[in-house]
């Protein structure tokens, strides 16, 4: 089954705007892996408008304990890196985000980044921290990330997320389900990510069964809101398992 990683960014914002510690990133993140989520994922933006270093540091610590994997996603920039570096995390997802901007909205385009991107994979790599790049689901440039040493590439979801119940969903399927097929051949691991919810993620799932992993924080806290976060991460778990 696909596992699933809650990104507790969300959690992180609604946190920040009051100075009072409520709700605790920690605390949601013991409740998400109780409940059954195989991760936990973080996306510590410069601004630090929601997860911050200290967040990074206490959930690196905590996962390591509870012997679950943690996600950490950025913008490889120096403080990033260096962060990455300090907690060695199983898994870093890298994206290319501006510092200002509001969540992730398009993937590398590895004919302009590859060079700058390799020998930062080839670090990580070597301290033991798996890379995942952070893709449009796009068959035609799983050869460019395969070139530059990626582990994974997580294909971003949004183009399908948006097109899901619209005559323009199979498309979208097959742009995620061929990009998935082409990644396998070269021997790339595949996540998926961005706008997927209890509602779209079902099919994804069975389109695409070679899915390892789903990162999914907004539309997760989201339902938690009404259901609570016990039963919101179980009720992902239960769409995962519903796809076969």
């Amino acid at each position: 089954m696909t596992q699933l990683s809650v990104n507790l960014n969300k959690v992180a914002l609604l946190r920040n705007t009051r100075d009072v510690g409520v709700p605790d990133v920690l605390r949601a993140a013991r409740i998400a892996i109780d409940a059954g989520a195989s991760g936990i994922t973080v996306h510590p933006r410069p601004d630090e408008r929601h997860t911050r270093p200290s967040d990074v540091l206490d959930l690196s610590t905590f996962t390591k304990e509870a012997a679950v994997e943690f996600n950490i996603e950025g913008y490889p920039t120096m403080r990033f890196l260096e962060l990455v570096h300090q907690v060695v995390p199983v898994q870093c997802t890298l994206v290319p985000d501006a510092p200002d901007q509001r969540t992730s909205d398009h993937g590398w385009d590895l004919e302009t980044d590859g060079v700058r991107l390799r020998p930062i994979i080839v670090d990580l790599k070597a301290r033991g921290i798996r890379v995942s790049l952070f893709m449009d689901p796009d068959p035609a440039i799983i050869a460019a990330a395969a070139a530059v040493g990626t582990d994974r590439v997580e294909i971003y979801t949004e183009p399908y997320a948006r097109a899901f119940g619209t005559p323009e969903q199979a498309m979208a399927l097959d742009a995620c389900a061929n990009c998935a097929g082409e990644a396998e051949r070269a021997g790339i691991g595949v996540n998926a990510g961005h706008d997927l919810n209890l509602h779209n993620l079902p099919t994804l799932c069975q389109h695409v069964p070679g899915i390892l992993e789903v990162s999914i924080g907004h539309a997760l806290v989201a339902d938690a809101l009404e259901l609570g976060l016990r039963e919101t991460v179980s009720a992902y778990l239960r769409a995962l398992a519903s796809a076969g």
